[in-house]
């Protein structure tokens, strides 16, 4: 009962359907805490497997850009996370009218994201839940993947995975298709969404319910055919779709107009319609994007939420 005792949970500051998460102290040292405290009485055999399993990722996954595990404790038959304490999240500064940021800083936001997921995939770990809200900011300007509740080993091609995960504006063309296998490009999908909103400061593809997912992302992007996605037509509702010519470049460079030519080719490389050809982490950070000017704002420096 030490791990109890030795944090207080001061005020709840959010709550989801199987976990509610408080800001608190660890009492040794006055450390400012967040602890996710995660329900298990309403799970048949005890412990939710979404919940083990993010205690096991964060557990083998140490990087400047995920979020810290502290510690785990069981307290009133309920299991709790200390992490460590985020204050902001993206979607809070793109939303936040009064903050100007500038493509140096999306530069810094976007390169620490991608350091993020290259870092889960290189360790076989599939996020498959990266929006803004999910991105969290520390105090020294560090951008950091949080909330790895849906969150799974790469598993083998022999192995049936679930299609509905990501939150659904962020969501791959082989999700909304119903795929049961996939691989780290559905991450990297949402990370070319979460630029685009970036250079845009509104949601790129707000879709109001799924069906109406598939309309806006292809009405957007272009409906992919079989000559650039041979699987497409395995896909059951493929035949149902409309069909929409992909944008140009053209039309890419008016939508995002503040872009340079290489930031296009990173973004349209991220969302590119097959998974097999999507960009790679690797191939995103190493791309010349990130070594043209300007160079990324160092994250000290990167813009902050105004104190209330």
């Amino acid at each position: 009962m030490i791990a109890q005792t030795e944090y207080s949970k001061e005020k709840k500051v959010g709550e989801g359907t199987y976990a509610v998460v408080y800001v608190g102290t660890k009492q040794s040292n006055e450390r400012r805490i967040a602890i996710k405290e995660i329900k298990t009485s309403g799970f048949k055999d005890g412990l939710d497997m979404s919940a083990i399993r993010e205690v096991k990722y964060l557990q083998e996954m140490q990087h400047v850009n995920v979020i810290e595990l502290i510690d785990v404790f069981m307290a009133q038959s309920n299991l709790n996370l200390v992490l460590e304490f985020l204050p902001a999240d993206l979607e809070m500064i793109i939303k936040d009218t009064s903050i100007l940021f500038t493509q140096a800083d999306i530069k810094s936001w976007l390169l620490m994201t991608l350091r993020g997921v290259h870092h889960c995939h290189r360790n076989f770990i599939l996020h498959r839940d990266l929006k803004p809200n999910n991105l969290l900011l520390a105090p020294d300007g560090q951008l950091k993947l949080a909330d790895f509740g849906l969150a799974r080993n790469m598993g083998s091609p022999q192995e049936f995975l679930t299609s509905n995960v990501v939150t659904r504006w962020y969501r791959a063309p082989e999700l909304l298709f119903g795929a049961r296998h996939y691989t780290g490009a559905v991450d990297i999908w949402s990370v070319g969404i979460i630029f685009a909103e970036l250079m845009l400061r509104i949601p790129y593809l707000p879709g109001k319910d799924d069906v109406d997912q598939i309309d806006v992302t292809f009405r957007a992007l272009g409906t992919p055919t079989d000559r650039d996605w041979p699987e497409i037509s395995t896909f059951g509702t493929y035949n149902k779709i409309q069909v929409y010519p992909p944008p140009s470049r053209e039309e890419l460079r008016r939508r995002f107009i503040a872009a340079t030519e290489n930031a296009l080719d990173v973004m349209s490389g991220m969302l590119t319609m097959n998974p097999h050809k999507r960009l790679s982490p690797i191939q995103c950070l190493t791309s010349e994007y990130f070594v043209e000017l300007p160079e990324p704002t160092i994250p000290s420096e990167l813009p902050k939420l105004k104190q209330k």
